[in-house]
């Protein structure tokens, strides 16, 4: 199908209201679920983070041992935590 005119395009003989509003919606819930994606990802490193750092605490190590010496502290959740690491 070509079209004449650009205006033409957007009307898509006569479909195009039908056309551009379903185009929008995919559009918008596309990028509604990429964003809803990255924010529980976030949210799941930065509490997974918190809950180690809280049973380092229990533990009363407080984890500074095992930061100096790269023990089994996890430090790439703090920093996807703290969003200096894409988790995705």
């Amino acid at each position: 199908m070509s079209f004449d005119s650009f205006a033409a395009f957007l009307a898509m003989g006569g479909h195009g209201l039908y056309v551009w509003l379903a185009f929008g919606s995919t559009v918008l819930v596309m990028l509604a679920n990429v964003v809803s994606v990255r924010v529980r990802t976030r949210r799941f490193f930065r509490d997974a983070a918190d809950q180690l750092r809280r049973q380092q605490a229990a533990s009363g190590s407080g984890g500074q041992s095992e930061r100096r010496t790269g023990g089994n502290r996890a430090p790439e959740l703090d920093q996807m935590a703290d969003g200096s690491i894409d988790a995705s």
